[in-house]
């Protein structure tokens, strides 16, 4: 049994070789593209831009590139050494706060995918029955948040409960059972993990206990180029939203694409693992729902994320 950092890391190192990263075509204008983590299956609309040459039709020569640290890619858009990474709604959130100058332009999965995830034959059925046990987890913080505000729709207290740093083996402490649940497991990744050594999971979603919804993986822009309209910016999502619906109407097409050139990838994990995220694709990634934006916003103050709540503006951008 591997975990999930484990197989991150693996597959990082795998597909660092710039053969599999390869542009789809050397003609259009550089445009650098930085991943959240190894290439996976939420990346889906992207490869299959990439692969039927998407990018290129929108005048973009793309680079794409897996993070050696998966901290540093807003970071490194914001120092403009990248033009869009792929990040997360909280971090956006949180660099507005900081006023570090990048922004969201758009989505890539535009719901949540982390879960508070259980053994079926275990002793939790219901979020109540945490009461006195043990959950694991991988990121302090966030990952705290959701928890609590999950645990408290159903009456158990934050210090009720035993939390137990897991680092990413999130799969491996249930199968262990050093802990009766874990926060953090996606749902498009973990329950088929745990399917496939053998044993069934049974996840809780957070929106649908007490957490507003929010994008899983969103693409954010330097604030400068992001407010200044950079038609690149718009070229690129408009190429991600075609990639997104060649997926949506071709999966099994769209599979191929994805393992092209990249053996290593085609297993059984990561092919349930596709099954489960495709119909999660933001199909209109440029769209902005500014009321859901501030909701989450909100929500991360209310629960000591953001010491304030920024305003939407600072950290979402409309492109034209």
């Amino acid at each position: 049994m591997i975990s999930r950092r484990t197989a991150l890391a693996s597959a990082l190192a795998a597909l660092a070789a710039p053969a599999l990263l390869r542009p789809a075509s050397a003609q259009g204008q550089p445009f650098t593209l930085l991943l959240d983590w190894f290439i996976n299956p939420n990346h889906g609309p992207i490869l299959a831009a990439q692969e039927l040459g998407y990018f290129r039709e929108a005048g973009l020569a793309m680079n794409i590139v897996p993070p050696a640290d998966p901290n540093d890619p807003p970071r490194l858009v914001a120092a403009g050494r990248g033009d869009v990474a792929v990040s997360y709604p909280h971090t956006q959130i949180r660099q507005a706060v900081d006023d570090i100058p990048t922004m969201r332009i758009g989505a890539l999965i535009d719901t949540p995918l982390s879960t508070i995830t259980v053994l079926a034959d275990g002793p939790i059925r219901t979020l109540a029955d945490f009461r006195g046990r043990k959950i694991g987890y991988s990121i302090s913080g966030i990952e705290g948040a959701l928890l609590r505000t999950m645990l408290a729709t159903a009456g158990v207290g934050a210090n009720e409960i035993e939390l137990v740093n897991v680092n990413f083996s999130l799969s491996p402490a249930l199968l262990a059972r050093r802990v009766d649940g874990v926060i953090g497991a996606f749902r498009n990744f973990e329950l088929f993990q745990l399917e496939i050594e053998g044993s069934k999971g049974r996840a809780f979603f957070l929106e649908e206990h007490g957490v507003p919804t929010h994008d899983a993986l969103t693409f954010a822009a330097n604030r400068e180029r992001a407010r200044a309209g950079d038609p690149r910016l718009r070229a690129f999502l408009d190429a991600v939203e075609r990639g997104a619906l060649y997926c949506t109407n071709n999966p099994e097409a769209a599979w191929g694409l994805f393992v092209k050139g990249r053996g290593q990838l085609d297993n059984e994990l990561n092919r349930r693992a596709w099954r489960a995220s495709v119909p999660r694709f933001a199909k209109a990634p440029g769209a902005v729902d500014r009321a859901r934006e501030l909701r989450f916003a909100r929500f991360l103050h209310a629960n000591g994320i953001i010491p304030r709540i920024p305003p939407v503006d600072s950290f979402v951008a409309q492109l034209a």
